[in-house]
């Protein structure tokens, strides 16, 4: 089977270009590194040329092993071809602590460099957590001046060809713009069409912020999240009528916001499905019913860290 092409979206702030559909490599459900490698390169014969990883996912190693796989199997023919993104731990959010984890991330991916490293959170964590929620006085405000300069380092040393940050609120962006010599490339956000964020991606757009959206189609059902996008009658309606399936319809809509996301599948025929969906579009009348669904966060982050200030902007999509 020919890989599916996947488009590519420019980034103003750093001057690089990132395909649009990424696969993401959380932790849940944990698997063996074996399993974990030989979906990453399942994802690699479909297509998927951007992976997306974090320290606190533990999925590191598992990625590097697979890149590795990949370029003797001939999957890839070089590094280049490969768009990697991985995020800075909240335990790490100090100036200089940011070099000396990239650094760290770096030796588990086996790479020279990541593509995007980005800000976790929008806070510091002040020991590490083994457990939820977050007891109160280690969830810790971020300095956010003093960590960026640790991220610009990181992109001047040619560590990270570029920076970025996750979870953050457009009062969040404004601060961080204030004293930024290089302005975060993109914020990856929670986005489907049951949680649109009209306002934030209005904001993150006028500064020039590209939005990636993670958890396109919900969240797997547990107490923390659920999974009402897939269960959405309006989007189930929709793919019935053409032909395709639900997650599709969630993800060509997040794609016609202008907005790049971060899915998750270790089953080959979702992998192929889920980039199956630049050959077709919504019409202007679907894209109105999905604008006019319900708000609904799938995801719960104060039901998981507890419910610290700052969570709380972070789930009020603010």
């Amino acid at each position: 089977m020919t890989p599916i092409i996947v488009p590519e979206v420019t980034l103003i702030s750093c001057d690089m270009t990132m395909p649009v559909i990424g696969m993401g490599t959380s932790p849940y459900p944990k698997v063996d590194p074996e399993t974990a490698i030989a979906a990453i390169l399942e994802a690699i014969r479909a297509g998927y040329r951007h992976f997306d990883t974090a320290f606190v996912y533990g999925s590191e190693r598992d990625l590097g092993g697979a890149i590795a796989e990949a370029l003797r199997l001939g999957l890839v023919k070089s590094r280049s071809e490969l768009f990697i993104t991985t995020k800075l731990s909240a335990s790490f959010a100090e100036r200089d602590l940011v070099v000396p984890a990239i650094n760290m991330s770096l030796r588990n991916l086996q790479l020279e460099y990541v593509d995007m490293y980005i800000i976790h959170w929008p806070f510091k964590l002040g020991k590490v957590v083994s457990s939820m929620p977050v007891e109160k006085g280690v969830l810790l405000p971020l300095d956010i001046k003093s960590v960026w300069e640790g991220m610009e380092e990181c992109k001047r040393l040619g560590l990270a060809r570029g920076i970025g940050v996750s979870n953050f609120t457009s009062e969040m962006l404004e601060d961080l713009l204030s004293i930024a010599k290089i302005p975060p490339a993109l914020n990856q956000l929670e986005m489907n069409p049951l949680w649109q964020l009209k306002e934030l991606r209005e904001f993150c757009k006028a500064k020039g912020i590209h939005v990636t959206a993670y958890s396109p189609l919900g969240s797997t059902p547990s107490r923390f999240g659920d999974n009402k996008v897939l269960g959405s009658k309006v989007l189930q309606d929709m793919a019935k009528a053409k032909g395709k399936t639900t997650a599709q319809i969630a993800l060509r809509w997040v794609y016609q916001q202008g907005v790049s996301l971060v899915t998750k599948s270790s089953n080959k025929e979702r992998m192929n499905q889920n980039l199956d969906i630049f050959s077709w579009s919504l019409t202007e009348e679907e894209l109105d019913k999905i604008s006019r669904l319900p708000q609904h966060k799938t995801i719960t982050f104060a039901s998981i860290m507890g419910p610290h200030d700052v969570v709380l902007r972070i789930d009020a999509g603010l």
